[in-house]
């Protein structure tokens, strides 16, 4: 456990407002901020901790969301079956690599990723088709082989992978967007709960900077919903603003994981 200052507290709750409130507003995306607020705004010294950390955040923030998707009948569970198991192999195997590499070298590779995920938030479109989709013996393998994919990735960066994971969804299965939205939640939930439980063993959660983070999300996501809610007909233009946020943090985390600035 670091030894946190109450200026530290406040700002680990206010990121996670941060985090919660744009994955309210623009539906994902958000995750991605994480850990670059811990480390650079927060000040947690270690890449690794902030990952750890932000992971446990990433599962309860998205198994919160679950509940309420599940509900309105926008989860494919059978199809969760397959993509969720697979992927939480992947997001065991991701995470031990990436407490192997070096702390900056992983966040320069962070940066990396942030240019990737603002590119599909940009070029996000919808799936062509409105019916549900059910798992078949045709889709299955497709769902198994993204899934760890994906799983990997996010278990190697320490990030929900929702903006991975729908498009993902969509390419295996054809997926509409709205059960593609759904059913990702449930995966990022497992491949946040299988990251955390990885940098955990290694003692790299902060469970105290987690539990201020989460509950900052909370807040934001409900926050963030209800601006959403207002502001539905300019949804892809705070889209296409946030995925530029994105990629401002993306370009200050590498130019300091890279040692360009102080």
């Amino acid at each position: 456990m670091m030894a946190l200052s109450w200026l530290q507290w406040l700002l680990g709750g206010a990121s996670g407002i941060l985090v919660g409130f744009a994955l309210g507003m623009v539906g994902g995306g958000g995750s991605i901020l994480a850990v670059p607020l811990l480390v650079y705004l927060v000040g947690v010294p270690v890449p690794h901790l902030a990952i750890g950390t932000s992971a446990v955040a990433v599962a309860a923030n998205a198994l919160s969301s679950v509940v309420t998707h599940a509900r309105a009948g926008n989860v494919c569970w059978p199809c969760a079956s397959v993509f969720a198991p697979a992927g939480m192999a992947g997001a065991f195997a991701g995470a031990q690599l990436g407490k192997q590499v070096d702390g900056q070298s992983l966040l320069a590779a962070f940066a990396g990723m942030m240019v990737v995920v603002a590119g599909l938030m940009l070029r996000r479109r919808e799936s062509a088709t409105d019916e549900p989709v059910r798992l078949t013996r045709q889709n299955a393998p497709a769902l198994a082989g993204v899934g760890l994919a994906v799983g990997t990735l996010s278990g190697f960066f320490g990030i929900g992978g929702g903006f991975l994971i729908v498009p993902g969804l969509i390419l295996a299965a054809g997926m509409p967007m709205l059960q593609a939205i759904g059913t990702s939640l449930v995966a990022v939930t497992a491949f946040g709960l299988t990251t955390a439980a990885s940098y955990a063993m290694a003692g790299l959660v902060d469970w105290r900077l987690a539990a201020i983070f989460v509950a900052g999300g909370i807040m934001g996501s409900v926050l963030g919903t209800r601006a959403g809610r207002h502001m539905s007909s300019r949804r892809g233009m705070l889209t296409k603003v946030f995925a530029g946020l994105i990629l401002v943090v993306a370009a200050y985390t590498l130019a300091r994981s890279l040692g360009v600035l102080g």
